[in-house]
């Protein structure tokens, strides 16, 4: 599979940043949408957004040399390299998270109330985002055989890409990126019921998430480690018992209080 979407000989664009491109684009387009619905001022959303996409690459690249350090203290440039691959989405949520807690903070916004825009968006984002993967030939599963492969029924196209130098691999990306998609719809649905309240999204986003990469870690070959331990299913543990506390803590009180689709009660934006 090239890599290389577009060679124009003084400079290359990658399939994998085009791939990101579009999580961001599509992703951010949800949440833009999603925003209208309750009357919240768009320059507020692209403003958080502007600031939130190269704060999440920077924390999704930094999470990921970490965890490489043996190989880039020797290459210290390749830190710089994020086109070849290497964006750890922990991280990336992680500082994604810490910026939005700052900015609602100043602007005096439902922290949680944003939130629960942004994990729409940011399922269908790593649905796509996850194809990146893909066109570079990494974040695959075990050996596997063609065989196996074809009784999944998947496209040629994917089945070849699967063959890496020669061998047949599982296609893990392919799983993850189908789990968000699938979250993705659900929580569509799932937003528009009457007595979901506000941070229940987001509680949802983190068991459904935490879930699906904890079961598609156990396959992945190049997993960051921690203390023996891969260090993506430590923290999917960490993202189901936090969603499971949100989504208890949220629940208190009427359930007419604190309703997601009751649009009166969106603090007033100062922007």
């Amino acid at each position: 599979m090239d890599s290389v979407f577009l060679d124009l000989g003084f400079i290359q664009i990658y399939w994998y940043s085009i791939m990101i491109f579009l999580g961001l684009l599509f992703g951010g387009w949800i949440i833009l949408r999603e925003s209208r619905r309750f009357g919240i001022s768009e320059d507020f959303i692209i403003n958080l957004f502007f600031f939130a996409v190269p704060i999440s690459i920077i924390g999704a690249r930094l999470y990921y040399v970490v965890f490489n350090w043996s190989y880039y203290s020797s290459n210290l440039l390749s830190i710089f390299k994020i086109w070849e691959g290497g964006l750890a989405i922990h991280g990336g949520l992680l500082f994604g998270l810490i910026w939005i807690i700052l900015y609602t903070r100043k602007y005096k916004v439902n922290t949680f109330r944003i939130l629960d825009m942004v994990v729409v968006g940011l399922l269908l984002g790593q649905a796509i985002g996850r194809w990146g993967n893909f066109f570079n030939g990494e974040a695959h599963g075990p050996i596997t055989t063609l065989e196996f492969l074809n009784n999944l029924h998947l496209p040629n196209f994917i089945i070849e890409g699967m063959n890496i130098g020669g061998t047949y691999y599982q296609p893990t990306f392919l799983y993850e990126s189908l789990w968000c998609l699938v979250g993705f719809l659900a929580i569509l649905f799932i937003r528009r019921l009457k007595y979901i309240k506000i941070g229940q999204i987001t509680g949802i986003y983190l068991i459904w998430y935490g879930i699906g990469r904890f079961l598609i870690e156990s396959l992945r070959t190049d997993s960051l480690m921690l203390f023996g331990l891969k260090q993506a299913q430590l923290v999917s543990v960490f993202m189901v018992v936090a969603g499971i506390i949100i989504i208890i803590v949220r629940n208190r009180g009427s359930k007419l209080e604190n309703q997601y689709n009751k649009k009166g009660d969106i603090n007033e934006i100062r922007f």
